[in-house]
């Protein structure tokens, strides 16, 4: 950083060497310092990307689409523009379903050509949406999104939609209108699935109820089995999940939400929207808990139990599930201490992994980039974050890169397009969207965790591939990697 910065901006923002020429990115880079006052220190945070930054960020689309409605699991995904927007957002999570992955095996487009942006694509949406029924009649609900053309060209897609359930009254259909531009990044897309969904969906359909306790648990998608493995606590402790938004959810029990007693929140950035709304609108109260780490899930599992009254039964499952896990735990953690991570995803995962991969494996989180986090995301991750951590907002890859050289970590968990860079740089990268062998939600999921790490980090493959095979002279690999236990 010059002199000149240093006295204009006395907050200890920085500004790296590839932004000298952008220097509106001082304000979203903040290198954690002793006895700073964090509030005022936050990196400003949802707000467009700075023209001359090539951002990572996905749209307000993608934010829709990918992260929440195409997780359920009997649900036709209708996307209403070209091709291209249904191939990037079709195949790229790990969502599995009890039902042969449904959504996981098919997409479905309006495949808009030149033609339909000229002379408008209402006749296509419609038949397109007939062709879909048709076609898999067992199926009976679809989402319809409109994307960047469909939106430019006032495609009025709701008009379409209302017309086609006159004609097939067996069938429903939600509209989300987030065409990508809609927002500045993916979390626009969040929130107007959120708020929609609550206005035109919630209270239309009524589901059995069979334990006193209900719940919505909000913010979960089931990646790599994550539902699967906190269900298994749900039931022993006799609560009834009235509907999952959205991991191995169905459309129906969404439509159900209101009749949950609590919405438990794990994900408060993509859906924390809808539980505000629950408890605004239905008075279902809101409790926030974090479900990656042994800490943090018992903890999460005593605040729901103390809401029902059954401490003992949370007691009884966290005593099992650590005498059951905390030994492995154990294990890794005394291989892990000291590593360095860094953590390049979305947003909540930040102060979600941050503390607990310190508590739990002894690893030191050196520096932290939010897609689409907000300052309120910033102002956790930093309460619970390390001095000498870098928080930056909304990073592009020669910040990345820069950061990589000052803060030398061991293991990187980003999504796959930052992580095909980082293999080629030879570093240990963990898939922090998709994860590499999850779940990771839950405690056997945090020792999944743990393990990935430890074979990621312990694994010589990289000094191998760094290899010159016509150098002569043997390789040499790390002293860590030769005493590895």
């Amino acid at each position: 950083m010059t002199e000149a910065l240093q006295e204009e901006n006395a907050m200890p923002m920085v500004l790296l060497e590839c932004d000298k020429d952008i220097p509106e990115r001082q304000r979203h880079i903040y290198l954690k310092a002793p006895d700073d006052d964090a509030r005022a220190c936050l990196p400003i945070a949802n707000v467009p990307t700075i023209p001359g930054t090539l951002s990572e960020r996905g749209c307000a689309f993608c934010g829709a689409k990918l992260v929440i409605g195409g997780v359920l699991k009997d649900t036709i995904q209708m996307i209403h523009g070209p091709i291209g927007c249904a191939y990037d957002t079709w195949h790229t999570k790990r969502y599995p379903t009890d039902n042969g992955h449904f959504n996981m095996k098919y997409v479905w487009s309006t495949d808009m050509k030149e033609n339909h942006i000229v002379f408008g694509g209402e006749k296509r949406l419609a038949q397109s949406i007939h062709e879909a029924f048709d076609e898999m009649p067992e199926i009976k609900r679809m989402i319809v999104y409109t994307t960047c053309p469909t939106a430019l060209i006032g495609d009025d897609v709701r008009a379409v939609v209302k017309q086609v359930m006159k004609e097939r009254p067996d069938v429903d259909i939600f509209t989300v209108e987030c065409p990508g531009f809609s927002g500045v990044s993916q979390s626009k897309g969040h929130h107007v699935l959120n708020i929609g969904w609550i206005n035109e969906k919630v209270g239309t359909a009524e589901k059995e109820i069979t334990s006193e306790y209900t719940i919505n648990f909000i913010g979960d998608y089931n990646i790599q089995g994550d539902t699967f493995l906190l269900q298994q606590y749900w039931d022993r402790l006799g609560i009834q999940v009235i509907s999952h938004f959205t991991g191995n959810g169905t459309y129906d029990d969404l439509r159900c939400m209101h009749q949950a007693k609590l919405s438990v929140v794990n994900c408060a950035r993509s859906a924390g929207y809808i539980a505000n709304e629950l408890k605004k609108q239905y008075g279902v109260p809101r409790l926030d808990i974090v479900t990656w780490g042994f800490n943090y899930r018992a903890e999460g599992i005593r605040k729901v139990c103390a809401f029902f009254g059954i401490e003992e039964r949370g007691e009884q499952l966290i005593a099992e599930e650590y005498a059951k896990w905390k030994p492995q735990m154990d294990w890794y953690k005394e291989r892990l201490k000291g590593k360095k991570m860094a953590i390049w995803t979305g947003g909540p995962r930040l102060w979600h992994w941050t503390k607990s991969v310190e508590d739990d494996m002894g690893i030191e989180v050196v520096a932290m980039s939010s897609k689409f986090g907000h300052e309120e995301d910033f102002e956790k991750v930093v309460a619970r974050g390390r001095d000498g951590t870098y928080y930056i907002d909304d990073a592009n890859e020669l910040e990345f890169f820069e950061v990589l050289q000052h803060v030398k970590p061991d293991v990187i968990f980003t999504g796959p397009r930052v992580g095909e860079l980082i293999k080629k740089m030879h570093i240990p990268y963990i898939n922090g969207h998709g994860y590499h062998n999850g779940p990771y939600m839950g405690f056997e999921g945090f020792v999944n965790m743990a393990r990935d790490i430890y074979n990621a980090t312990y694994n010589p493959i990289r000094f191998l591939a760094a290899q010159d095979i016509r150098d002569p002279s043997p390789l040499v690999l790390p002293e860590r990697l030769r005493e590895a236990a």
